[in-house]
């Protein structure tokens, strides 16, 4: 059965900083590639970030690129989402997902996403 857990998400500040994660298992996490998607409200889910397999490529979405860093640790099962410089408009439910895709390459094409995370709460203040 797989799992994955996101978590790290908060209350800050405008300007502030902040790293999610999400903990995955059931799966050869070394393998797939990975994403996370955001949904604010009464806005269309997003795509934020994606990391292909191994330590393979990553993408961005332009509202988010030179600000947010995806990474992840295969030993430990763990991607991560570093967030700097947050803006009120980054506020949003955070969603760790698993695509069914293999390889070093990435999209963030939400037909592509085989597993999510129930999500974990972004609030940026002004």
């Amino acid at each position: 059965e797989v799992h994955v857990v996101e978590s790290g998400g908060g209350l800050v500040q405008a300007g502030g900083s902040l790293k999610l994660s999400c903990a995955a298992s059931g799966f050869t996490f070394g393998d797939r590639v990975l994403a996370w998607f955001r949904r604010a409200p009464g806005k269309e889910r997003e795509g934020v970030s994606c990391i292909g397999s191994g330590v393979g490529g990553t993408m961005y979405a332009d509202s988010v690129k030179g600000r947010f860093t995806i990474s992840r640790d295969n030993a430990k099962n763990t991607v991560y989402l570093q967030m700097n410089s947050l803006k009120p408009e980054d506020s949003a439910v955070y969603y760790c997902t698993v695509s069914y895709r293999y390889g070093l390459g990435c999209s963030l094409d939400y037909y592509d996403m085989e597993h999510w995370g129930t999500g974990t709460l972004v609030t940026v203040s002004p």
